[in-house]
């Protein structure tokens, strides 16, 4: 399968992103939880909320989601045809941006695992 982001695989809606997270958390790591809708959909389909409150700064949310986005493409095929929000519940290690974003797609990759187990 073709590991790509298009429009119909992400959510855009608010009600969309309210309905995914009122299903179950699937998972939850340092960083983040990770939200399934109850409803099933076409196919897995991303949300990702990284608030500013606990990334400040802008090239550290934009990194964040880059390597979310990237980890999601690459086992999109292995997830369950649903809505998965990624949610930022801890401010990320401070350091430089390789540093971070290998902490990020470790977490992200554990995730996607429990996910895909689900």
């Amino acid at each position: 399968m073709p590991a790509d982001f298009p429009p119909s695989a992400r959510l855009h809606r608010p009600s969309e992103y309210a309905a995914a997270l009122k299903g179950r958390r699937v998972a939850r790591g340092a960083l983040f939880v990770v939200h399934l809708s109850r409803e099933p959909s076409a196919q897995a389909r991303l949300g990702l909320i990284i608030p500013k409150r606990l990334a400040r700064l802008a090239v550290v949310r934009n990194a964040i989601k880059r390597v979310l986005r990237e980890a999601w493409r690459q086992r999109r095929h292995a997830l369950p045809a649903a809505d998965l929000v990624f949610r930022l519940v801890a401010p990320p290690p401070q350091g430089s941006l390789t540093h971070l974003k290998r902490a990020v797609r470790q977490e992200a990759d554990a995730l996607l695992l429990r996910v895909a187990a689900c």
